[in-house]
């Protein structure tokens, strides 16, 4: 009951937006295009509950009939829409978690109460749960992969609209009529400015708008986000462990790759990483400035009344009177009785002081850094946190938890550097780099086995020699590759010493891969021995994508570990390996079965080989945002991590539109961390509790399974003639490359169209357009089907019911069955050039399908796909009869363009409603790639 009625509030609030866009689209273009709208969107709603060919025909007739400048605006009216029931559902998620929270009744599943909760029922002593919290850092990296095709202008717009449902919920509460009928006027102005916003980038965007785009979510959502979660947790352990009195520590750190991964982008030099870090430092020195001086205007204690700590005292009088000068010009003896205001405006004033030199570093007007300015953001907390300690002394706790509390929970989670910065680069760029430098030494760096190659490396690391450069005649990509060096030596001390996090290889298949990151380290002096003792300011992190990749993760990363040279520098540098697993190669190479398992036993494996050698290992989940790229919801992504491997660290890519998603709202980025801390915590318990092993019979039965699933997967996509060409002809792959959504190219190889050089990106992109979103399940109903046929059913049951990560898979890959429409999929089938070979390839989709559907319902035991996360399902369900019109508008788009009789001039005229209609359905089926 309860159920239906948050449904029913939910379902008014789509309305009413949806209206609320109607009356905007007949006084903004008229009721013509209104009239289109409608005639779509009912006949479509008609179609999905009854077929009726006479039907379908007109509308396909009508979508033909109309103009591009018609169809632009009728697909913006779809996508619109799509924006406003995302937005809707969001504003309406926060608001049935507030008011549970209001209620004091039990929260969601996740809630960080909650968790302490089960925590302590499950007998968890205080001592043991400190032991957890101190071994927690949940560590989300964002990229900028290609996937987000909303503009920052469009994200901007819809929060306001999102600020805007939720007064006019306080309205409704308080039973204010004229409030409402003002905020549903509101409400329109704000749709009809986003209906005049321009959905589509006109221009591909640089680097540095995508440094941007990720920093735009730590203004718009985490700076405020970030210290509620602590506050969450703070409260949850008091409630729980009352007489503990257990601490909260540090266990929140933000990554980035945007600027510092160039694997295939070409736009990404050693300038750019440079810039990208001042750019970070800069917009969150400038956040403390603010909150520096809001904290000025609040502790106005005077030294008369309080018991101040003659340390602040000091810090706030005996001054540089230049530095005096430059805080408070002509007034120096300003706030001489308030010491705590007056030291917070010195404060503000240093860090101006750096924020002069980042500004000028940044318009490429190379100053002397003030001696005023900050070192690091060890010296500006340190100043904090004597504040902090000298409020609790003179008893002002209460004003010391409150908001000078946040400043220090900022400080400490993001420093001078904001995130912390990986560098990605591909292995063979290193061996061209290293073989040109050997060379001038009359060494054939390629002519040599694996282990010659890793012997001479380690020597040349361990030895104080290093190749002088100055004078050397090197290719342009050796210079470039020496150049990143140099920026990560210059830019640790210039920033700060955690600036950068790992050095990522992709394509790592070797040892001597990640030996060469380490020789060309030892080159710029980041790596090597001084007066006999290794140091290692660098951390590397290969990557192992493909599934054989994935195979040979073990004798990779053992001849690294035996490595004595190797093994210095790793206890140099904590003693902890990191280790990228790619999801998104592996489920492209194999399939998700194939992928999934893989994944499972590497990790496993690189766990049990690390403990051997005595070695801290991390692992570094490369998720996309789909299924099909490793994506799923984080909670319970993490719970269904192998057994043993999660140890209270957690490093995964955010990419693209789950950035959006989950961050362009403060309200949903709480939600979105405090889940996945949640998950990282009930995960780690191996810490504290004895581990149980898996069942042997479950790892017996998935062998085959992701065997058996792979042979399906290949069969279609490397044995099948034509099939690569088919994937270009029907479905918007090569537009997509068009919609200016990303600096990076989607192919790794220029002109080099086949599986392995696209990327997984506009792979999966390509076809959940298409409707056709296959890598995220296709062989799983072979394999079941086949287990089940020689086997029964009793071992699969038994996994479903009692293995977290077969059954997160299964729920996963019932999620990326329910976005597949078959109908719409053979249209799409039929923009091949071939028939017979898109009707065979179509055909083994959709039989493929069905048997999928079939088996995995018969494992869950559910009637319908998603049963058993009805909300999602309803969510899905609610856009489906919207999707219809836009994939049909895109069929007749796609037509035209392709065609090759027509001239260029004609194309064009089709391009622009085309990548509209992209945009569009990537809101709908609010995934990408």
């Amino acid at each position: 009951m309860a159920a239906t009625l948050r449904d029913k509030q939910l379902r008014s609030r789509v309305k009413l937006l949806g209206s609320l866009l109607g009356e905007v689209i007949e006084t903004q273009v008229g009721t013509p295009i209104l009239e289109a709208v409608e005639k779509l969107r009912k006949g479509y709603i008609q179609l999905h509950e009854a077929e009726d060919a006479n039907l379908r025909a007109e509308l396909k007739a009508f979508i033909e009939a109309q103009t591009p400048e018609d169809l632009i605006l009728i697909i913006r009216a779809f996508n619109l829409y799509f924006s406003l029931v995302n937005l809707a559902e969001e504003e309406h998620q926060y608001h049935e978690r507030q008011s549970q929270l209001k209620s004091d009744g039990p929260l969601w599943m996740g809630s960080v109460l909650n968790t302490i909760g089960e925590f302590k029922n499950s007998g968890m002593t205080a001592e043991e749960v400190t032991l957890l919290l101190n071994k927690i850092n949940y560590i989300p990296v964002f990229t900028a992969h290609p996937t987000e095709s909303k503009r920052r202008a469009i994200t901007d717009n819809l929060r306001r609209i999102f600020v805007t449902l939720g007064e006019l919920n306080e309205a409704e509460a308080y039973k204010n009529p004229y409030a409402q009928d003002e905020i549903i006027k509101k409400l329109q102005y704000q749709i009809q400015v986003l209906w005049k916003t321009d959905e589509v980038r006109r221009m591909k965007p640089t680097v540095e708008d995508e440094v941007r785009n990720g920093i735009y979510f730590f203004r718009q959502s985490l700076f405020k986000a970030v210290p509620v979660v602590y506050r969450y947790m703070e409260r949850a352990l008091a409630r729980h462990y009352p007489d503990d009195n257990i601490a909260t520590p540090n266990f929140l750190t933000f990554g980035s790759w945007i600027g510092g991964d160039r694997d295939g982008n070409p736009f990404v030099t050693h300038k750019t990483t440079v810039n990208a870090l001042y750019m970070q430092s800069r917009a969150v020195i400038y956040e403390y400035q603010k909150r520096v001086f809001e904290l000025s205007s609040q502790l106005t204690q005077s030294k008369f009344i309080s018991d101040i700590n003659q340390e602040v005292i000091n810090r706030a009088t005996i001054v540089d009177a230049d530095l005096l000068e430059s805080v408070f010009h002509r007034r120096t003896e300003r706030f001489r009785d308030e010491p705590y205001r007056r030291f917070l405006y010195i404060i503000r004033g240093r860090l101006s002081h750096n924020l002069e030199y980042i500004e000028a570093q940044l318009n490429g007007t190379h100053i002397k850094k003030s001696r005023f300015a900050y070192a690091s953001e060890n010296d500006f907390l340190e100043d904090l946190q004597l504040i902090d300690s000298s409020l609790r002394g003179h008893g002002d706790h209460n004003i010391a938890n409150a908001d000078l509390k946040d400043l220090i929970r900022l400080v400490q989670t993001f420093g001078f550097y904001l995130m912390r910065l990986d560098i990605r680069q591909e292995s063979n760029v290193h061996s061209d780099a290293v073989a040109d430098l050997l060379q001038h030494l009359n060494i054939d760096y390629f002519s040599l086995s694996e282990a010659e190659r890793l012997d001479l490396l380690a020597k040349h690391v361990a030895s104080p020699t290093i190749i002088d450069t100055q004078h050397l005649s090197l290719k342009k990509m050796t210079k470039e590759v020496l150049d990143v060096f140099h920026v990560i030596h210059n830019m640790r001390e210039e920033i700060s010493h955690k600036a950068f996090n790992n050095y990522v290889i992709s394509m790592t298949h070797e040892a001597s891969h990640v030996m060469e990151v380490l020789f060309l380290a030892h080159q710029v002096g980041l790596a090597g021995y001084n007066a006999g003792k290794p140091y290692c300011k660098v951390r590397i992190a290969p990557l192992f994508e493909t599934i054989t990749d994935l195979e040979h993760i073990v004798p990779v990363t053992k001849a690294l570990f035996d490595n004595p040279t190797y093994n210095a520098m790793l206890k140099a540098s904590g003693n902890q390996q990191e280790i990228m697993l790619g999801y998104s190669d592996s489920a492209k190479d194999g399939g998700n079965l194939s992928s999934a398992w893989s994944l499972y036993q590497a990790q496993q494996q690189i766990m049990k080989l690390a403990d051997e050698h005595r070695i801290e290992c991390r692992l570094f989940h490369g998720r996309g945002g789909t299924v099909g790229r490793g994506g799923g919801p984080t909670h319970t992504a993490i719970l269904s991590q192998p057994t043993g491997t999660v140890r209270g660290q957690i490093k995964f890519t955010e990419q693209g539109e789950v950035l959006s998603y989950k961050y362009s709202n403060a309200e949903t980025a709480m939600y979105e961390i405090s889940l996945g801390v949640t998950g990282l915590m009930k995960a780690s318990t191996c810490l504290v509790k004895p581990v149980t092993p898996d069942n042997e019979k479950h790892l017996v039965t998935m062998q085959q399974l992701a065997k058996d699933g792979e042979f399906a997967f290949r069969e279609l996509t490397d044995n099948t003639p034509g099939f690569f060409d088919f994937f270009y002809q029907a479905t918007p792959v090569n537009e997509i490359g068009l919609l200016n959504i990303g600096s990076r190219p989607s192919h790794r190889k220029k002109g080099n169209l086949s599986k392995s050089s696209i990327r997984a990106i506009p792979w999966v992109f390509g076809w959940a357009q298409a409707r056709l979103t296959f890598p995220a399940w296709y062989g799983t109903g072979y394999a079941i089907a086949k287990w089940k046929a020689e086997h029964g059913d009793r071992t699969i049951n038994d996994m479903y019911e009692n293995w977290p990560f077969f059954r997160g898979l299964v729920s996963n890959i019932q999620m990326a069955l329910f976005k597949t429409d078959l109908i719409i999929g053979e249209n799409y089938s039929k923009l091949g050039k071939d028939p017979e070979i898109s009707q065979k390839i179509y055909q083994m989709i959709a039989q493929e399908h069905i048997r999928s559907v079939d088996t995995n319902l018969e494992i869950s035991g559910n009637e319908y796909l998603m049963a058993d996360t009805p909300t999602i399902a309803l969510s899905l369900t609610r856009r489906t009869p919207y999707l219809e019109p836009l994939n049909n508008i895109q069929i007749a788009l796609l037509k035209r363009y392709k065609d090759e009789n027509i001239t260029e001039e004609e194309r064009e005229v089709w391009l622009t409603p085309l990548l509209n209609s992209i945009n569009a359905i990537a809101a709908g089926m609010r995934n990408t790639g």
